[in-house]
């Protein structure tokens, strides 16, 4: 199994090698993380261990200390960069041993792999997650810490088992289907529901609304 530290590099180098093959239509596309355009969502990867501490200040003070919306306007900030100094801040610290806190390596992962596609869905762009990296997420977002990411009612009550991995979480009514659509559907993205199986599809969707 790849370590975490190694997956997230491997991630970040991938991203970066994806920004710049995009052109300028493609890097306005919206992407699946709520109104924030794939630039966005580029810029927001970096500025979570590469941001200036004025603009990283500013950005708290102006959104009253809510991290939600303070990550937005970073990610609006740093997003007004040339594409290629994305990408190569992101090969920069692709091996930048920042450690978040609460939520760790995994979650730093799990927010790569998310991200990453939140990016590639929505342009026609699949790209096969490594197997290893997603069962981090999943333990992740299923047993870890994971704060901001999902939340314990979407999950409740529900048997998770994916159909690609020798994974399964929780109990009740089950979700099955692809690791990957299962941690984005676990991280509240509707649109890779049509991709899970079982009767705790329909009440996963209720809760997603």
């Amino acid at each position: 199994m790849m370590p975490v530290r190694q997956a997230i590099a491997q991630e970040r180098r991938r991203t970066a090698d994806l920004l710049e093959s995009l052109t300028p239509s493609q890097l306005a596309v919206r992407s699946l993380c709520g109104d924030w355009t794939v630039r966005e969502v580029a810029a927001h990867l970096l500025a979570a261990v590469e941001a200036p501490r004025g603009a990283t200040v500013s950005a708290m003070v102006r959104s009253g200390f809510r991290l939600h919306r303070a990550n937005a306007l970073l990610a609006q900030s740093l997003g007004r960069l040339p594409v290629e100094e994305i990408a190569e801040g992101l090969r920069r610290n692709a091996e930048n041993d920042f450690k978040p806190p609460l939520v760790g390596y995994p979650g730093q992962l799990t927010d790569l792999l998310v991200h990453g596609q939140d990016i590639r869905r929505p342009l026609g762009l699949p790209h096969r997650l490594p197997l290893d990296s997603l069962r981090i997420a999943l333990d992740f977002l299923t047993t870890g810490r994971p704060v901001g990411f999902t939340r314990r009612s979407w999950l409740a009550g529900l048997l998770f088992a994916a159909s690609d991995l020798d994974w399964t979480f929780g109990a009740g009514h089950l979700v099955a289907g692809p690791a990957e659509a299962l941690m984005m559907a676990m991280t509240g993205r509707r649109t890779v529901l049509g991709e899970l199986d079982g009767p705790g599809v329909q009440v996963l969707a209720s809760r997603l609304e």
